[in-house]
């Protein structure tokens, strides 16, 4: 059938194949500079050489951040944190959906553009694949062109470095669990844990999936964050956004023709803001879900009106209120209050960690008994204590009681000694005359001080149950 010839009608009884998935169109990114080009590579070159450099800092003769999960210990430089500490994860986590919230309703997707690891680890990717592959166009003449030894070569060893940096990252990424330095003569020798094993090339495959191939399908269909930051957007956010009364109409055009009298707007319709874009949108058909806000189109368009002699910023970041022409408003009651909470938790965490007690002391009173009595006429209840030495240092600590007159404290360990991270329980029981019991559930305070510093100390209150007098 000749290209321009109709289509045969579909008769009503004829069967129609509906595609209820599009199939993937390969991306071809074109290599872009320009202001927002390198304050990407810079917030990239950060975030990476902290993620591949930390686990190699050490800090009191251990590695400085250590998630050491079998021990329950989690080592962040000069701290030590234990799973009675989760509170500050929580905190943690408070402060980071906070900040997410507050550059959102600011500048749009700073998060997605900037230093989401899929953003980032992409990037690297594509720096790799234009190194070995060449730039855009080479990439796709050679994707077209049938297999060849050379073209085999070209792919294998792309694949290859791909690989291997996947490799360094999952390697990197256990070593902030298990100390990095053993971990790398395990991994020499071949002499890895199970899990340690696992994780490694788990997160090697899952950065060589997610960066190599899925890229943009993994921003458009499996983030979810692109699908509610518009509940965060405003007309006071900036975006990026195309200039549509000075753009339109399109169309191309020399460099010496006056658009005016062609009827044409800024727009050359050179489609480049197109291929610079990751996800592969086109800005000029207005905000999508799918723009990460990386600002590529942003460079490119101004390369190419600098090119033109015309003004940048056909495409910008920009609010929807300056677009309408009315003032934009960046202090507003969304942007303050973010704000304000990130600032208010962020202290709240820092003085409670400055102020914590590196002990930790929990009671459990017998249940099997209410109470009972001794040989010598004495009300006898039965504690379990458990103590948790959580400083960097060993201490011996002085237990005692107090909250009834003449409270007596018998134990095998009231003055127990405890190595760093070290973790003891014990029995202690408490007993007092009857006759100086006035109701049946009295409160009572136990004291936990360290001999040798007197402000390692905590106190934990609980119940004294017998008889009563009354």
């Amino acid at each position: 059938m000749a290209e321009n010839q109709p289509e045969k009608p579909v008769k009503s009884d004829d069967p129609v194949q509906v595609e209820l998935y599009e199939k993937r169109k390969k991306l071809y990114v074109r290599e872009v500079h320009g202001l927002f080009a390198r304050w990407r590579f810079i917030a990239m070159a950060t975030l990476l050489g902290f993620y591949y450099g930390t686990p190699w800092l050490t800090w009191d003769d251990r590695q400085a951040i250590l998630l050491d999960l079998p021990a329950r210990k989690f080592y962040i430089l000069g701290f030590t944190f234990w799973p009675q500490d989760f509170v500050y994860l929580t905190a943690l986590l408070i402060i980071a959906a906070m900040a997410l919230f507050f550059f959102t309703a600011v500048a749009g997707r700073l998060w997605c553009g900037y230093a989401c690891p899929q953003t980032v680890w992409t990037e690297i990717f594509m720096w790799i694949e234009r190194k070995i592959e060449g730039d855009r166009n080479k990439q796709m003449k050679r994707d077209k062109a049938p297999w060849t030894p050379l073209k085999f070569y070209i792919k294998g060893t792309k694949h290859v470095a791909w690989l291997v940096f996947a490799l360094w990252t999952g390697f990197t990424f256990v070593g902030y669990f298990t100390p990095i330095k053993e971990l790398a003569h395990s991994f020499i020798t071949w002499n890895l844990g199970p899990w340690e094993t696992f994780w490694i090339f788990f997160y090697s495959l899952a950065t060589w999936g997610n960066a190599g191939f899925l890229r943009e399908q993994v921003c458009i269909y499996m983030c979810p964050y692109a699908r509610f930051q518009s509940a965060m957007f405003d007309q006071d956010t900036l975006i990026i956004s195309y200039d549509k009364d000075r753009g339109d109409p399109r169309g191309s055009r020399r460099r010496s023709d006056d658009p005016k009298e062609k009827g044409l707007g800024a727009c050359i319709d050179c489609g480049l803001c197109t291929q610079v874009c990751p996800t592969g949108i086109d800005i000029r058909d207005g905000l999508q879900y799918q723009c990460i806000g990386c600002a590529a189109c942003v460079d490119v368009c101004d390369s190419v009106m600098e090119k033109m002699d015309y003004p940048k910023g056909l495409v910008k970041y920009t609010t929807l209120n300056s677009m309408n022409g009315k003032p934009t408003h960046p202090l507003r009651f969304k942007v303050v209050g973010y704000g304000a909470m990130i600032l208010i938790v962020t202290i709240g965490v820092l003085s409670a960690i400055a102020l914590r007690t590196p002990l930790n002391m929990d009671i459990l009173r017998d249940r099997s008994a209410l109470y009972r009595e001794t040989d010598e006429g004495l009300i006898e209840n039965v504690y379990t204590i458990r103590i948790a030495n959580m400083d960097t240092v060993d201490h011996q600590y002085r237990l005692s009681a107090n909250g009834i007159d003449d409270l007596v404290l018998e134990s095998d360990e009231t003055e127990p000694t405890l190595k760093t991270g070290e973790v003891t329980e014990f029995t202690a029981r408490l007993q007092v005359d009857p006759y100086l019991i006035k109701q049946r559930s009295t409160e009572v305070t136990f004291h936990l001080q360290a001999l040798d510093n007197p402000d390692v100390a905590v106190s934990h209150d609980t119940r004294f149950l017998g008889p009563t007098n009354l």
